[in-house]
């Protein structure tokens, strides 16, 4: 390992996490444990969270640019711990590398302090790794984890979830963090284009199509839970709303989804026109243009859009839950 690009590795990745720091950080980057202090709970649930950005990374190794990734980690974790009712108190990176580049390293976290200052989460720590011969010297893999508290009363289980309920869905703002391996083979290996072909239809080239941030819906889930309207979320990552919808469904009840609701975005729609792909296979690989499906009272359901749409959010009313009919899916698409 090149210790002086580490050390300078490092001491960019300190400066940039301290400007996360909150009042409950009570140790510096550099512990060998980050020690972080709850307050403000009666009875504190902790929610945690892993994941990373899938093969993404490769797009922004395509591209050179590796600002945006660390957004993405962040608020796919943030989101993941949201649907269940938590607020993102800390969270800690894992970036490894095949040759340390401290330019890159320094670009890839302040992606994650980015999204960590945006979610009112604190960079408490993490770990940078050189490992050569595990990966190419131009090439890192990068993950997050997360730990976020609610109170035990708040928590989202889907357990209040009736049949009737209205089905919220909220825009994503592209691939997110999934579907890239396919998105890739259309792209690249099968229509031939570049990072930089420009895509008419989506007005932006394909690197900036395929590198859009994976939103954080944090803001509009508190404002929902604050209002006492939300019963469940869904954070529709892979498997698209035909896989992840149920996850937020107690037993017995099933999503009458109708797909005529929104518009799909133009990306999704090249990315199917290219590889003549299956309707159920599209469905359950990208998320379609719906990143977030709300579960919400039906008599509440208007009162819940007017409240969202005054943060900025484009809700639509997609769908409704559902009885499950024996012998059929827990997601109908209608």
């Amino acid at each position: 390992m090149n210790i002086d690009e580490a050390d300078r590795a490092v001491s960019g990745i300190k400066r940039l996490a301290h400007g996360t720091f909150t009042p409950g950080v009570l140790t510096d980057i550099g512990s060998f444990g980050a020690a972080f202090q709850i307050s403000g709970y009666r009875k504190p649930v902790l929610v945690s969270s892993a994941d990373g950005v899938g093969t993404k990374l490769k797009v922004a190794f395509l591209t050179g640019r590796h600002d945006t990734v660390g957004e993405d980690l962040v608020n796919h974790c943030v989101n993941d711990i949201a649907v269940q009712g938590a607020l993102p108190l800390y969270f800690l990176d894992y970036f490894a590398v095949g040759k340390l580049d401290a330019g890159v390293a320094k670009a890839v976290i302040s992606g994650v302090v980015r999204g960590c200052r945006k979610n009112g989460c604190a960079l408490i720590g993490g770990e940078t790794a050189e490992m050569p011969g595990l990966y190419s010297t131009s090439e890192y893999d990068l993950a997050g984890f997360i730990v976020g508290a609610a109170e035990r009363s708040d928590l989202l289980t889907g357990a209040r979830i009736r049949a009737g309920d209205a089905l919220l869905g909220l825009p994503s703002t592209g691939l997110h963090t999934n579907g890239y391996s396919l998105a890739r083979k259309l792209l690249f290996d099968v229509a031939g284009y570049g990072t930089n072909t420009l895509l008419p239809e989506v007005g932006a080239t394909v690197g900036d199509a395929l590198l859009a941030v994976h939103r954080s819906y944090l803001k509009p889930i508190r404002a929902l839970m604050a209002l006492g309207y939300l019963r469940g979320a869904a954070h529709i990552t892979g498997g698209g709303i035909t896989d992840n919808t149920p996850r937020m469904l107690p037993e017995g009840l099933a999503a009458a989804i109708d797909a005529s609701a929104w518009k799909i975005p133009p990306i999704f729609e090249v990315l199917r026109r290219i590889g003549n792909t299956p309707l159920d296979d599209y469905r359950r690989t990208f998320n379609l243009g719906i990143g977030m499906i709300l579960a919400v009272p039906a008599r509440s359901a208007a009162k819940a859009e007017t409240a969202l749409r005054q943060l900025g959010e484009s809700p639509v009313r997609i769908g409704s839950v559902i009885a499950r009919k024996r012998g059929r899916g827990r997601v109908e698409y209608r």
